[in-house]
C-alpha cells in the first residue's frame, strides 16, 4: 500500500504526518493548529524520525509554536521523541492509564529486545534497524486525565476522548469536530492488522464503535494511510471474525495454538503483520476464561514472533 511520507492537509486547521509503509514502528502523528498555537498528537519511535517530523511540519509551526503535546498511548512509537517538543510553555497530555507506563523501563525493555538470543531477538532485529533508540530521555505528560478532556487550541475546539483499556491500558482518541478528524492511535491499523495488547477485543470493537458515531471525514489511524469510516469498518470486521471464530473454537475445547491454526483469514490476506493474530486470539481466549493467567506484553510479543517465523514459541 503506497501512500507519501510527510505532512497531509486534512482542512481546517488539521494536518497529518504519514510514515510509509505503516509496519512495526512506522507511526503517524498529528497536527492541529489554532490562532498562534498548534497541538501535536504523538511523537515518534527515534528522535531522528521525531526531528524529521518536526521539520516537515516547521512551515505550519513557525507563526503557531506547539504548545500542547497528546501523547495517543504508551507504545514507543508514539513518545519516545517526546523530549524533542518539551520544554517551557509545553503541556505533554495522556491518559492517567498511559503515564503509568510511560517510564525508563519502557525504553529499556525496546533496547533489550534485538539483543535477544531467541526467535523474539531474530524478528525484531530487521525492524529494529531502521530506528536508532540511542539517546532517548523518557519525557513522560505533565498533565493526565481520564474519561474526556475539552481543550481550546487558539480557539480551536479539540476533544480528547479515552476509549482504553483496549489496544493499551490507557488509549485516547483525538477529534477535531470542525475539521470532521479523528487522530485514533493504534486503535485502527489500515494496512497491517489490528492488535490488541490489553484488550479485551470486545473493548477494541466498541472504541471502533465511537470512532465511527463521530461520523468522521477522515479517520488518521496508528499507522497506515489516511482512511474513511469504511475504512474504519474493516478494522472492526477482522475483530469481529477474530473474535467470533475464537469464541466457537473455545467452546470447543480446541488450545490458543489450534484455534490460532484453524482460523480462516482469507478474507483478510491482504494485510500486513498476519502474525498478530497469535496475539489476538489469545485475548479472545482470557477474556472467556477469567481464571487463565493473563499473558504479559513479552509472551504476547514472542507468540507474535513464533508465527511470522514458523517456529514454537
Amino acid at each position: 500500500m503506497t501512500y507519501d511520507k510527510g505532512p497531509h492537509d486534512l482542512g481546517a486547521g488539521s494536518f497529518a504526518w504519514l510514515v510509509p509503509e505503516g509496519h512495526w514502528g512506522e507511526s503517524n502523528t498529528g497536527l492541529v493548529r489554532g490562532d498562534g498555537e498548534s497541538l501535536l498528537v504523538d511523537t515518534l519511535y527515534d528522535l531522528d524520525h521525531t526531528q524529521e517530523m518536526l521539520d516537515g511540519y516547521a512551515p505550519l509551526t513557525v507563526d503557531h509554536p506547539i504548545r500542547t503535546l497528546v501523547n495517543t498511548h504508551s507504545d514507543g512509537d508514539h513518545w519516545f521523541g517526546n523530549q524533542l517538543v518539551a520544554g517551557e510553555g509545553v503541556e505533554i497530555i495522556a491518559s492517567d492509564a498511559a503515564a503509568a507506563s510511560m517510564t525508563q523501563h519502557n525504553v529499556d525493555e525496546m533496547i533489550a529486545l534485538p539483543h535477544r538470543h531467541d526467535h523474539v531477538g531474530d524478528f525484531i532485529r530487521p525492524i529494529a534497524a531502521n530506528f536508532d533508540l540511542s539517546g532517548i530521555v523518557p519525557t513522560p505528560p505533565t498533565h493526565t486525565f481520564s474519561g474526556h478532556l475539552d481543550l481550546d487550541i487558539g480557539g480551536r475546539e479539540v476533544r480528547l476522548i479515552e476509549v482504553g483499556p483496549a489496544h493499551t491500558d490507557g488509549d485516547v482518541l483525538i477529534h477535531v469536530p470542525e475539521a470532521g478528524v479523528v487522530y485514533t492511535g493504534d486503535i485502527v491499523f489500515i494496512g497491517g492488522a489490528p492488535l490488541v495488547w490489553t484488550g479485551p477485543i470486545s473493548a477494541c470493537i466498541a472504541a471502533i464503535d465511537q470512532i465511527l458515531a463521530l461520523e468522521p471525514t477522515v479517520v488518521v489511524p496508528g499507522h497506515g494511510p489516511l482512511t474513511d469510516s469504511k475504512g474504519v469498518r474493516r478494522v472492526r470486521d477482522y475483530l469481529e471474525h477474530v473474535a467470533t471464530e475464537a469464541t466457537v473454537r473455545f467452546r470447543a475445547g480446541l488450545t490458543v495454538e489450534e484455534a490460532i491454526d484453524s482460523i480462516d483469514m482469507s478474507a483478510f490476506a491482504d494485510l500486513s503483520e498476519q502474525g498478530r493474530i497469535a496475539a489476538n486470539v489469545l485475548n479472545v481466549y482470557e477474556e472467556l476464561d477469567p481464571e487463565r493467567p493473563r499473558a504479559d506484553r513479552g509472551e504476547q510479543f514472542s507468540r507474535i514472533a513464533a508465527w511470522e517465523l514458523g517456529v514454537t514459541a
